[in-house]
């Protein structure tokens, strides 16, 4: 007997939730939207040259495990 697309969705959940697990739904900006584009590149000019916007970028890079990438 075949079972619905729903049921195993269901089932698959069940078993993550088993293994202490739960859903989260986060909403992110939709990137496809008119003036997406030209908003971060305004939002990337406003830090261009700040001094805090550096020190940070260097820490992400030096903390940042990026072994076996390409």
């Amino acid at each position: 007997m075949k079972t619905s697309t729903s049921e195993r969705v269901q089932k698959h959940r069940a078993g993550l939730r088993a293994s202490g697990l739960r859903p989260v739904q986060i909403w992110v900006p939709d990137t496809r939207r008119p003036g997406f584009a030209e908003e971060c590149r305004r939002q990337s000019r406003l830090v261009h040259d700040d001094p805090h916007e550096k020190e940070t970028l260097e820490w992400l890079a030096a903390a940042a495990d990026t072994d076996g990438w390409e």
